[in-house]
This record gives structure tokens, C-alpha cells and sequence, in this order.
């Protein structure tokens, strides 16, 4: 009997622990079925035909990656075109990717994050369909939509149809932040949408092609394989991490709010297994008794800001994050909050000091935001300086949106 109790208990622990991990389908009770899911809409038309596909660890029908299922289907794989963090998904953020030759399926693997960030007319020649399937998190600085943009770019030049297996968005509900100004244009802000977008990848490649946001203006030919029983309003849990450091729902529900923090003298908890959950630094001691402590990690962050070096600040875990939902708005509290906390306010925005690529001006997407928590403006001043771009956005959004 003793042993019987023990082992409950341990049981009952080990199911608490894995609440935030990721997992699969939605929390509402319907059944969500992805595009790549829905095979009878789309496998046919693949047969016969030599198919590319653009595709990372989110690519799955079931628990089978998507190139294995067509693989069994009968379809002719050509090659696979693989993002950041690579085709398989064990290359650190930022970190280039080799050309490789697929060990599981004996596919080339060509890397548009290494050497070239789209397909070269060779690539696309022996390419009769393009597949893409990647799962997206909705955030502006999220770079799949910048990778979905040049291969729609690719498939006008070479007269190719881009086949979409739609994916929704967990953050699908949030629509909000600064509207990009375009002189702070970059690798993770390429088009004048906000943070937050409120699109999956079907809608933001409609979105593309219908404001005339591929160079020149070009058009892709799009087929578009929907989500079925989907709304941006439903919660959606993941059933794959979409990339490394988003490696549970709570990351990837908080993102849009602790992103920003790229930008900032503050660590987000790269270099932790808990990434985007903590914000800390080390010049934070005494003002929180909340700690971790930054390593390398290979694939996730291998020279992490305040690398083992003891950081104070703010533990998210546990955060309400239905309260965002609740809200439908970005949480701009914890940027404030720990500006204001900051002992040398000149370093915080330094990103110099802390060796990020981009600055708060390329990550927020505004000239205006640095200044304003500097200045101490509340939180509606801030709301009221995206305006009416943000508002804009939204009725121009409406046009494209495939799920009501």
C-alpha cells in the first residue's frame, strides 16, 4: 500500500511538471486540424509532380514529420529548403547552416540560412510545386514570415505555385504594438505590420501579394491548404517547440511581451532551459531576490548575455498569461518596470554593452519607444503614439483573414 501511495504522488508530480511543456491541439474542445493534416486536399495534386518543400520540426502530420509522411504517400521530394535553426532544428538562433544531405530520408537539404536566404534558379530548376509548412508564433520578429516572403519572391521569378499548409497562430488573438516605420527595416522587421500581427503564415502570404509587399511588386500564385475548426481566437498549444528557445507554451505566449528585451542591457534567459519566462541582469541584485544564473547551451544559446554570471529580476513561469488574452494587448509592465529598477539607466538600451545585433529601435520598430520609457510615460501615451497606424492596420488586416 505504501508503494502504491508513493508511486500516485510521483505520478501526480511528474504530470504538474509537464503543464507548461509543450503539447498538442487546442484547449476549447474542438479539434483543430492543421493544413498539412488535411492530406486528402492536397496529395493528389502533389502526385506526379516534383515537389520542394520549405520546412523545420513543426512540419508534421500527427507525430510523423511531413517529408517522411509524402515520402510514404508516394511523392517525389526533391529537395527540402531548410530556415534558421535548420531542417532538423539542432542549429543554435542566429547560427548559420550548412548544405547538408538528409541522413533519415536521403534528401539535399539547402540551407536559406547560411550562405543565401532564398533559392537560386538552379535550385528551383528540376522544382515543379513548392510545399511550405512551418509553424509560425505570430510576432513581427519572428523571421519565418521574412523567409516565406523571398520563396513566394523565388516561385514568381521561376513560375513555380507555392502550396501553403496553413498553421495556426497561438498568438493569433493579439493583434498590437508600434506598426513598423520602415527606416528601421531589417532581418526581423521587413514589413509595416506590428509586433504582433494577428495572422497565420496563409493569411500573411495573402497579406503580402495583396499590398504589394514582394520586390517589385510581383505576385506569387498561391494554393492555400486551410486549418479546419480554427478561429484566432482559440487557444492552440503546439504540439512541436517551433524553435529552441521556445520551448514550452508559457515562452511562446509571453513572447510578443519579453522579445522586445532583445533590444535591451537585460538578459531574457537565453542561456537557461527556460528562455523568454526570466528577465534579469546581474546589476539587478538587491532589487529582486529572484535569481538564475546564464551557461552556454549548445543548439539553444552558446554565448548567452551575463554568461554565468548571477542575474536578478523577474520569473514569469508562473505568470497569468491568460491575463494577456484577457487583454488582448502586449505587456509593456515589464520593460517599464525594469527600467526603472535599473541602477545605470544608461546601459540599458545599450545594446553595444550587451552585443545584440539590433537595437529598441529595430526591435520595437519605432524611433519614438527608447525615449519614451526614458521620459517615463505611462503606458497610454505609449498605446496612443501607435496610433492610427495600428488602428489602419487592423481594418486593412480584415481583407485577408481566412478564419472567422
Amino acid at each position: 500500500m505504501r508503494l502504491l501511495i508513493i508511486f500516485l504522488a510521483a505520478l501526480t508530480l511528474s504530470c504538474s511538471s509537464t503543464k507548461s511543456q509543450i503539447s498538442s491541439s487546442s484547449n476549447s474542445g474542438t479539434t483543430i486540424k492543421t493544413g498539412a493534416e488535411r492530406t486528402e486536399e492536397y496529395v493528389p495534386y502533389l502526385k506526379g509532380k516534383r515537389v520542394a518543400i520549405m520546412a523545420n520540426p513543426t512540419s508534421i502530420i500527427g507525430k510523423t514529420h511531413l517529408v517522411d509522411s509524402l515520402q510514404k504517400l508516394g511523392i517525389n521530394v526533391v529537395k527540402v529548403f531548410g530556415p534558421e535553426h535548420g531542417f532538423r532544428g539542432n542549429a543554435s538562433a542566429g547560427a548559420h547552416v550548412e548544405d547538408e544531405i538528409d541522413a533519415k530520408s536521403g534528401i539535399p537539404v539547402i540551407s536559406l540560412y547560411g550562405k543565401k536566404n532564398k533559392p537560386s534558379k538552379e535550385d528551383m530548376a528540376d522544382v515543379d510545386v513548392m510545399v511550405y509548412d512551418l509553424q509560425d508564433v505570430g510576432v513581427r520578429f519572428y523571421t519565418n514570415i521574412n523567409a516565406l516572403s523571398r520563396l513566394m519572391e523565388v516561385c514568381h521569378e521561376n513560375d513555380k505555385e507555392m502550396l501553403i499548409l496553413d498553421r495556426p497562430n497561438p498568438n493569433g488573438y493579439l493583434v498590437d504594438g508600434a506598426v513598423l516605420d520602415m527606416k528601421y527595416k531589417s532581418g526581423i522587421g521587413m514589413f509595416p505590420i506590428p509586433m504582433s500581427h494577428g495572422l497565420t503564415v496563409a493569411e500573411f502570404a495573402q497579406m503580402a501579394n495583396g499590398q504589394g509587399w514582394l520586390t517589385n511588386g510581383v505576385k506569387c500564385k498561391l494554393k492555400i491548404v486551410k486549418n479546419a475548426n480554427y478561429h484566432h481566437d482559440m487557444p492552440y498549444v503546439l504540439p512541436v517547440a517551433p524553435s529552441p528557445n521556445l520551448n514550452t507554451q508559457q515562452a511562446i505566449l509571453l513572447y510578443p511581451s519579453t522579445c522586445m528585451f532583445e533590444g535591451t542591457y537585460i538578459n531574457l534567459g537565453r542561456g537557461t532551459k527556460f528562455p523568454f519566462t526570466v528577465l534579469g541582469s546581474p546589476e539587478l541584485k538587491g532589487k529582486y531576490e529572484f535569481n538564475y544564473t546564464p551557461v552556454s547551451i549548445k543548439g539553444m544559446a552558446e554565448t548567452p548575455l551575463f554568461m554565468n554570471q548571477v542575474c536578478y529580476g523577474l520569473d514569469l513561469r508562473n505568470y497569468d498569461v491568460e491575463e494577456l488574452r484577457r487583454k488582448k494587448q502586449i505587456n509593456l509592465g515589464f520593460i517599464m518596470e525594469l527600467y526603472k529598477a535599473h541602477p545605470y539607466k544608461e546601459k540599458f538600451f545599450d545594446s553595444k554593452l550587451s552585443n545584440q545585433m539590433n537595437n529598441i529601435e529595430i526591435q520595437i520598430g519605432s524611433g519614438l519607444f527608447r525615449q519614451q520609457i526614458i521620459d517615463g510615460k505611462s503606458e497610454a501615451e505609449i498605446r496612443a503614439s501607435w496610433e492610427p497606424g495600428l488602428s489602419q492596420y487592423k481594418e486593412m488586416r480584415k481583407k485577408y483573414l481566412l478564419y472567422n
